[in-house]
């Protein structure tokens, strides 16, 4: 019927979200002059080495586990808060320098994703993850 609605099928989100930050992390050591350490110097952090090796091996580490669905309530975390940096260091100066349009435009993305990161903290892994099987036991 079109009106009755299915189990959220949460696999859909992990995966996204999962291969998104994986690619983002793995690109902060190929190409770490556009996004990596490049890309901290630029933005202003202090010891950006550290920093972009850092937030590499979190988006690697933390995308594997959504991929998995293993502690993804718990590997939603630590991908919010470089989000939520992402969002005060890039985000907010386009905002005050080019205004709410192009703000929109290069927001749209990080929003999807933050909205699903919230998604999967809420809701978890679903049925298809590792959580589940390990839930049964």
């Amino acid at each position: 019927m079109i009106t009755k609605t299915k189990p959220l099928p949460l696999i859909i989100p992990r995966l996204i979200i999962g291969l998104i930050f994986l690619s983002e992390g793995l690109q902060k050591f190929i190409v770490p002059e556009a996004v990596g350490v490049g890309r901290f110097t630029k933005i202003g952090f202090q010891h950006p080495e550290f920093w972009a090796s850092l937030v590499g091996i979190t988006e690697i580490l933390c995308g594997i586990l959504l991929l998995i669905g293993l502690l993804s309530r718990l590997a939603t975390i630590p991908l919010l808060i470089i989000m939520g940096v992402a969002f005060v260091m890039t985000k907010i100066p386009t905002l005050a320098e080019k205004g709410f349009w192009v703000f929109a435009h290069e927001y749209r993305t990080d929003f999807s994703m933050t909205m699903l990161l919230f998604m999967i903290l809420y809701f978890g892994s679903g049925n298809y993850s590792i959580d589940k099987h390990i839930q049964k036991k």
